[in-house]
């Protein structure tokens, strides 16, 4: 906060405690009757509020940056405003195709963590921050707010830039005053990096910048694990964006070296050293809206292209949410695909229909699986037996599942080294009562054949 700032606060404080005082001793006073309509009301000529600024060095070069002063007392902080055309690509996808995803969201009855129903594209804020360290806390300053927005005709790229340490205030007043009727932010780890760290400056200064929005949040980054946690060796943004969206980021400055480059600016103030760091971050709110459209493709449309083991993970994915439905189009899908994911597919679809409580399409599933593969796991024979058992109420063939089940989980046991000898004991008794169950039944249904 600045002096004059500090002093105009000082004032208030000293009028509250005068006139508390006058209060106080009228109270005190014998006899005296308070009467808080006529009490004395103390004043004081206000101090002067000015808009005069120091000389900001460099200012020059912050012009060709495309950068200008947010003048607040007598700090100040930089913002720089770039646009570009809405039919320009950047990627896969040109930026007009977030109002067409937005739109397929507004018509579909799917719901999503990252549906956009109810809103419009220009109401999407893709945001990302630059910090001086990777850890949270009070320790950690943010000295870059940056994010685009998609808008009728063009994109907009807004950051705003801390100056140094003592402008903070100006810099959330700025950011604050220019956000303030978005609701809807699109980051990459923003719930566990980046809003958490905004909250945490702005507690700070809580009582000299406007309040933060109540903000809806969609975190790309759960959905990018999600996808391809095992085709990617790590899901950074700059890995994702060469893998999965096209995007070739020439002369990048990486992030890691943004907290070197701020101090180095902090100690020399010449903003040419920040052009590195203000393209990184540029780029990176203009990526989350290439993979907001990428996802949400992935995630609407059947027919687009993805790879078996994707159409296989947005199933998982719909699935998780409970989108019954929609999993299971995928699951079919990614099984016709013929893929690497077929046999997994397969055993997602059937434990759907199962759950679904369409028997016989289970068992179809389950005794293809078992004609497919080699080996087959004791869990589709012991599901075979619980169907036939339960549902089709053929016991011999309901026994005749159990018990290659029960050979497949020894020969699966035979090669384990280890393995927990309370928990095979107990599977074993588990096996054992099904069997000796089935073999009852068998022999009450064959006696009462004979009988008849």
């Amino acid at each position: 906060m600045s002096l004059q700032g500090k002093l105009e606060r000082f004032r208030s404080h000293l009028i509250q405690e005068a006139q508390q005082s006058a209060l106080s001793e009228n109270r005190t006073q014998p006899g005296t009757e308070l009467n808080i309509g006529t009490s004395k009301t103390l004043t004081a000529a206000p101090i002067r509020e000015t808009s005069v600024v120091r000389e900001i060095p460099f200012q020059e070069l912050w012009t060709q940056m495309e950068a200008s002063p947010f003048v607040y007392e007598d700090d100040y902080a930089m913002i720089r405003e770039v646009s570009y055309p809405i039919t320009n690509r950047h990627g896969r996808y040109s930026f007009a195709e977030l109002q067409e995803v937005v739109g397929r969201w507004n018509e579909t009855t799917t719901c999503h963590p990252l549906s956009a129903a109810g809103r419009q594209a220009h109401e999407l804020l893709f945001f990302d921050t630059e910090t001086t360290g990777l850890h949270g806390g009070t320790g950690n300053m943010i000295f870059l707010l940056g994010y685009s927005r998609v808008e009728t005709e063009r994109v907009v790229v807004k950051q705003f830039f801390l100056p140094g340490p003592e402008a903070e205030v100006a810099l959330y007043q700025a950011f604050l005053q220019d956000v303030k009727d978005l609701q809807n932010l699109v980051t990459y780890n923003g719930k566990a990096f980046d809003w958490p760290q905004v909250k945490t400056r702005h507690t700070l200064i809580r009582d000299e910048v406007p309040e933060l929005p109540a903000f809806g949040h969609y975190d790309l980054l759960h959905g990018a694990r999600r996808l391809w946690k095992n085709r990617l060796e790590s899901c950074r943004l700059s890995l994702v964006e060469q893998t999965m969206l096209g995007i070739r980021r020439t002369e990048d400055t990486p992030g890691y070296l943004a907290p070197v480059l701020y101090f180095d600016y902090l100690h020399e103030r010449n903003p040419s050293l920040l052009q590195g760091v203000l393209q990184h971050n540029e780029w990176d709110v203009l990526s989350l809206i290439t993979l907001y459209i990428h996802m949400s493709r992935m995630l609407l449309d059947p027919r687009h292209d993805c790879s078996d083991e994707e159409r296989f993970e947005v199933g998982r994915w719909f699935e998780h949410i409970g989108e019954d439905h929609q999993a299971l189009l995928c699951y079919e899908q990614a099984a016709r695909m013929g893929g690497k994911q077929q046999f997994k597919a397969k055993m997602a679809l059937a434990s759907l229909y199962k759950k679904d409580k369409q028997w016989m399409r289970a068992k179809d599933m389950w005794e293809q699986l078992c004609e497919e593969v080699s080996y087959v796991p004791a869990d589709i024979y012991l599901e075979l037996a619980k169907l036939y058992e339960h549902q089709a109420k053929d016991y011999d063939k309901a026994l005749a599942y159990a018990m290659q089940a029960y050979d497949s989980w020894q020969s699966k046991g035979s090669l384990l080294r280890t393995r927990h000898k309370q928990s095979q004991k107990k599977e074993r008794e588990e096996f054992s009562k099904r069997i000796e169950r089935l073999q009852k039944k068998c022999k009450a249904e064959w006696q009462t054949a004979l009988n008849w």
